[in-house]
C-alpha cells in the first residue's frame, strides 16, 4: 500500500515536472507567434512556485528552481548562462523562503498559541499567511536577484540592463501570484 501511494506521488510529481518544463519551453514560442510579452509574467517563477503548490515537495520545487533555467539555456540559449545561473539562485532562495514562511506563520494556528485556537482561525487565517508567506518569498528572492545581477553585470560577465521589466509589473505579478496562492491553498485544504 504504501509503495503504491509514493508510486502515485512520483507520478504526480512527474507530470507536474513536465508541465513546467513544456510550460517553459512554449513560452517564448508563445510569445513570437502572438507578438505578447509573456515573458512578463514570470513564467520560470510561475512554472517553480505551480510546481511546488502541486507536488507539495520543496525537493521537486528546488530542482526545478535549478533545472527550469538550464533546460531552458540548454534548448534555446536563453537566458545567457551568468543570467541562468542568477535566476536559478533566485528561484532556489524563493522556494527555500516560502517553504520556512509557511512552517513560520502557520506554527501557531498549528499549535493554538499566538492567535487563539487553532481551530477558529484556520478557516480564513492560513490561506492569508499562506499568500503573504508568497508575497514576501518573492520579494526578497527578487532582491537577491537584482544584487547577484548587479555583481554579474559589474563584473563584465553579462551586458544588459539592471531592471529590464518595469517594478511595477514586477510587483502586480508577485501581488497575483501571492493572491492565487492563498485562494488555491483554501480551496485543496493542504497543509
Amino acid at each position: 500500500m504504501a509503495a503504491s501511494i509514493a508510486r502515485k506521488k512520483a507520478l504526480g510529481i512527474g507530470i507536474t515536472d513536465a508541465v513546467a518544463v513544456l510550460f517553459i519551453l512554449a513560452v517564448p514560442a508563445l510569445s513570437h507567434l502572438t507578438s505578447v510579452p509573456f515573458y512578463l509574467l514570470d513564467p520560470m517563477r510561475l512554472a517553480v512556485l505551480g510546481a511546488l503548490l502541486a507536488s507539495r515537495s520543496r525537493v521537486n520545487g528546488l530542482v526545478l528552481a535549478v533545472a527550469l533555467p538550464l533546460v531552458s539555456f540548454a534548448i534555446s540559449g536563453h537566458p545567457v548562462f551568468p543570467k541562468c545561473l542568477v535566476i536559478a539562485a533566485e528561484l532556489s532562495v524563493n522556494v527555500l523562503l516560502f517553504s520556512c514562511l509557511v512552517k513560520a506563520f502557520t506554527a501557531r494556528l498549528s499549535s493554538g498559541s499566538g492567535d487563539g485556537a487553532a481551530g477558529h482561525l484556520t478557516g480564513g487565517a492560513v490561506p492569508v499567511r499562506i499568500g503573504l508567506a508568497a508575497f514576501i518569498s518573492i520579494l526578497l528572492s527578487k532582491a537577491l536577484y537584482y544584487g547577484l545581477k548587479a555583481l554579474v553585470l559589474g563584473a563584465g560577465l553579462m551586458q544588459m540592463e539592471l531592471v529590464s521589466t518595469a517594478l511595477w509589473v514586477q510587483l502586480v505579478v508577485a501581488v497575483t501570484i501571492s493572491v492565487c496562492f492563498a485562494l488555491w491553498w483554501r480551496n485543496a485544504r493542504f497543509q
